[in-house]
């Protein structure tokens, strides 16, 4: 059964997912260090390859959210690239995609939610930054609150359910089919599994940039009234 306990020491127990969440951190942590250990001006294959995907990730950030794109490439291209890696696990024989568990998911999401809030207090300040959710009336402070809260359940969810069900459908025309399917069935789950992962991380980038962007338009707003 997915996300079964494997480890337990006392109180604490490990599961599949965390497992896997750490092997995924672990090979992600080294394949980095290995590829960046040698850069060179004249870049190699590897190099090349890996400069590419810097570049479309930063090209992505620089579409939403332009005068942010440094600060957020860091966070934003880590977890974009773990989310890839972490979706694309299930195809190993024996393994399951962490992101197919709802805690994982919803681990996920709270890290976003958080994310976007000190960025955009790193970048404006405590005041300055609460001052959108008053905005344009402190009366729809509620609303804000809600809507913050339904954001980050939606965004777990959304890709729980998507992975999981992948993973379920492929088991069952697998069992149904045989192995008579499996080449159209693991493009399904690769082309899947990448669009997925680039569904949330483009999601959580508006979700960041829209912190980062609260107090220019306030800004922007207040001089409308002027």
């Amino acid at each position: 059964m997915f996300g079964e306990h494997w480890i337990a020491i006392g109180p604490v127990s490990l599961s599949e997912t965390v497992l896997t969440t750490w092997c995924v951190m672990a090979i992600l942590a080294i394949a980095a260090s290995i590829m960046t250990r040698r850069l060179k001006i004249h870049p190699s294959t590897g190099q090349a390859a890996l400069e590419a995907i810097v570049s479309m990730i930063e090209d992505a950030i620089v579409a939403v959210a332009p005068d942010h794109a440094k600060l957020l490439l860091p966070f934003v291209g880590t977890f974009w690239v773990f989310l890839v890696i972490a979706n694309l696990v299930g195809l190993v024989p024996g393994l399951h995609s962490p992101t197919g568990d709802l805690s994982a998911t919803a681990a996920f999401a709270i890290l976003v939610f958080f994310a976007s809030h000190w960025f955009g207090i790193r970048d404006q300040g405590l005041a300055n930054y609460l001052k959108h959710y008053l905005t344009p009336s402190p009366l729809l402070l509620p609303f804000h609150i809600i809507s913050e809260i339904t954001r980050t359940v939606a965004l777990s969810v959304r890709l729980f359910g998507n992975i999981m069900s992948l993973e379920m459908a492929a088991l069952l025309i697998l069992f149904v089919a045989g192995f008579l399917v499996p080449v159209p069935i693991l493009m399904l789950h690769i082309i899947e599994a990448l669009v997925q992962a680039y569904i949330f991380g483009m999601l959580a980038l508006i979700y960041i940039a829209g912190g980062l962007q609260s107090q220019a338009l306030h800004s922007r707003n207040e001089e409308e009234d002027e």
